[in-house]
């Protein structure tokens, strides 16, 4: 069966830094408390979910050589498209001077592997290139005087350009799931804020996180022991230290990059991703394990060998 493989990525984050002590002149709150709690250091904030994403792909595409006429379809993930209709994958496609189908997967901060997933999905049924995006501009829908929400949400981008292979493809095993009975624990209404149940969602987090990875692994024939680097989503150090002692991973086998970035979203596990490959911490060879979970709650993992571009 027809696989994949990146062979260009990209990232985009604002310029504007938000920092713990930025937000400690707004609200009650303090570095060393922010920190403790989640571990995050600085945020980005600004931009539009489409000019982050032009961003991050036009860095992705420069990367792979490859002509934008010859991508067949873009997939963007995000939970803050920047209107409701048309989907903001149009308003990307057009920027970049695309001529494919484009649209958007809502799968809050599991959406980057829901689309990597189906990215695969349609090169197996005959596309040849396609363009998968993760992008979240979260500061629009954050309630800035809400400690416990404003401390974590931030925006960002990551994408990557994905060629069909005969042989060598790089995804080995996936996992996507959803709970819709628990979506009262983090939600937004069209026009408000983020609200979190944060106590009950860290319960969540870790359980489905680990549940999600061990389904992936046993997909691909592999087992914890095998994966080079595990790739979580951004959202809290606490969720990804809790999760990965349960399964059993060092957390020098981690890649993690919410310090600088917070939690992005459907950006967060490509940012954290790339930052590995761009730092040297990826070899050919490399089994990675990318793993989030999300509003909905949606779960999602995939098991890949990486190849260098």
């Amino acid at each position: 069966m027809t696989g994949g493989r990146i062979i260009g990525w990209g990232t985009a984050l604002p310029d504007k830094v938000l920092t713990n002590g930025d937000l400690s002149v707004m609200m009650d709150t303090n570095d060393e408390w922010i920190t403790e709690r989640t571990g995050i250091k600085r945020r980005h904030i600004g931009g539009s979910t489409a000019s982050l994403s032009i961003e991050s792909a036009q860095r992705a595409i420069d990367m792979s050589g490859v002509d934008p006429a010859s991508i067949d379809g873009l997939v963007l993930s995000t939970t803050t498209p920047d209107r409701t209709v048309p989907a903001t994958s149009a308003t990307v496609q057009n920027a970049l001077g695309l001529r494919c189908g484009a649209f958007d997967v809502n799968a809050a901060c599991s959406g980057f592997v829901y689309a990597y997933v189906v990215a695969h999905g349609l090169l197996a049924i005959g596309a040849k290139r396609l363009l998968v995006i993760g992008t979240d501009t979260l500061s629009r829908i954050t309630d800035w005087s809400d400690r416990g929400t404003a401390i974590l949400f931030a925006d960002g981008s990551g994408a990557c350009v994905v060629d069909a292979v005969s042989e060598g493809g790089q995804l080995l095993g996936w996992d996507l799931d959803a709970d819709g009975s628990l979506e009262h624990l983090l939600y937004a209404d069209v026009g408000g804020y983020i609200h979190m149940d944060g106590k009950e969602v860290f319960r969540r987090a870790v359980r489905i996180m680990v549940d999600s990875a061990h389904k992936s692994l046993a997909k691909a024939g592999l087992s914890v022991d095998d994966v080079s680097l595990c790739v979580p989503h951004q959202a809290n150090v606490r969720i990804i230290e809790a999760a990965c002692r349960q399964l059993s991973l060092p957390m020098d086998r981690t890649a993690v990059v919410l310090q600088e970035t917070g939690n992005t979203s459907s950006a967060s596990i490509p940012l954290a991703l790339f930052d590995a490959a761009n730092n040297g911490r990826l070899s050919d060879g490399d089994i990675v394990l990318m793993v989030g979970f999300g509003a909905g709650m949606t779960a999602a993992s995939a098991v890949i060998e990486w190849r260098a571009t």
